[in-house]
């Protein structure tokens, strides 16, 4: 699939050096998704590109450990809590701060979106909820467990969420055709 708009990687310092890889639409972004697994998904551009009615999107894309353990450990907080946060820090506050900064992104939090993983929700969650896309595959039953638990917890806090599933399991190629959905239900126009 050919692609109009262009990606740009950069290398941080965190963990010896991880890198981001960011799809920039070819027009101005009016929306940008922060996602996990980055050197996968945000290569998924051309598909948001090739969808109609989606306003143009920016993918700012953090690669993971190629540890899979380390990997769980930053989506996962009971288990190594302290990698835990210095990733959510990283994720949030540095990845954040260099996307706004070297893109010019000056987007509401409303067209912000974040597309990755989490484990479990806390026992308390805060008063104030983001909206809540969630995609499980039928084959995937730990995933798709923690999908529904999350999806509980959210909508008993008052949140506005959405569940999806798909045949298959744990993977890209569902991911890849419910990205387009999902962009266009978090940035209804």
């Amino acid at each position: 699939m050919s692609i109009a708009g262009e990606f740009v990687t950069e290398t941080f310092e965190y963990d010896g050096g991880r890198q981001v890889t960011v799809y920039v639409p070819p027009s101005t972004p009016e929306a940008v998704v922060f996602a996990g697994d980055g050197q996968l998904i945000a290569q998924w551009g051309a598909i948001l590109e090739a969808a109609a009615d989606l306003p143009p999107t920016m993918i700012v894309g953090v690669h993971r450990s190629s540890d899979e353990t380390l990997r769980l450990h930053e989506y996962s907080p009971g288990f190594d809590p302290e990698r835990f946060v210095a990733h959510e820090k990283f994720f949030v506050d540095d990845v954040r701060r260099w996307a706004s900064a070297r893109f010019a992104l000056a987007l509401p939090t409303a067209r912000t979106a974040v597309f990755g993983v989490g484990y479990q929700p806390s026992g308390v969650l805060p008063s104030s909820l983001p909206r809540a896309y969630f995609v499980a595959g039928t084959l995937e039953p730990f995933f798709r467990e923690n999908t529904t638990r999350w999806a509980r917890a959210l909508r008993d806090a008052g949140a506005d969420v959405v569940v999806t599933e798909r045949v298959g399991s744990h993977g890209g190629l569902f991911w890849q055709e419910e990205l387009p959905l999902m962009v266009g239900w978090a940035f209804e126009q």
